[in-house]
């Protein structure tokens, strides 16, 4: 169930695991973790994009999408969203809880870590 808090929607993970689930929903999803934490455990199929990574890629995100933002507990991907928000999108969410509250499909590995930034490599398969 989505929330506003400090001015940020915060969904939660029965939410994002609904969104997972429905092909026509093309909400990008985005890891902001650091690579190892990512490799240890993530969610099938979602990119990594470090959160200190995002400034250099915020001219090339479209601002008309919609986005998610993941991290272990909730906090970065808070900052994400709310430094997306005060730089033009509309469309911007942070998964409550983070990883921690996650009771899902985990998977390890490097599977979507982005290096150099393509925004097909964004698009769940």
């Amino acid at each position: 169930m989505r929330e506003i808090i400090a001015g940020i929607s915060h969904i939660d993970s029965a939410e994002l695991q609904l969104i997972l689930q429905n092909p026509d929903n093309k909400t990008l999803i985005i890891d902001v973790r650091e690579p190892g934490e990512y490799i240890a455990g993530h969610i099938p199929g979602i990119p990594l994009i470090p959160m200190n990574d995002i400034p250099d890629y915020v001219q090339e995100l479209d601002a008309d999408r919609e986005y998610i933002f993941v991290c272990r507990s909730g906090g970065r991907s808070y900052e994400v969203a709310r430094f997306l928000k005060h730089n033009g999108f509309e469309k911007v969410h942070n998964f409550y809880g983070g990883m921690l509250s996650w009771s899902y499909e985990v998977t390890e590995g490097p599977e979507k870590i982005i290096q150099q930034f393509d925004p097909a490599l964004l698009e769940r398969n």
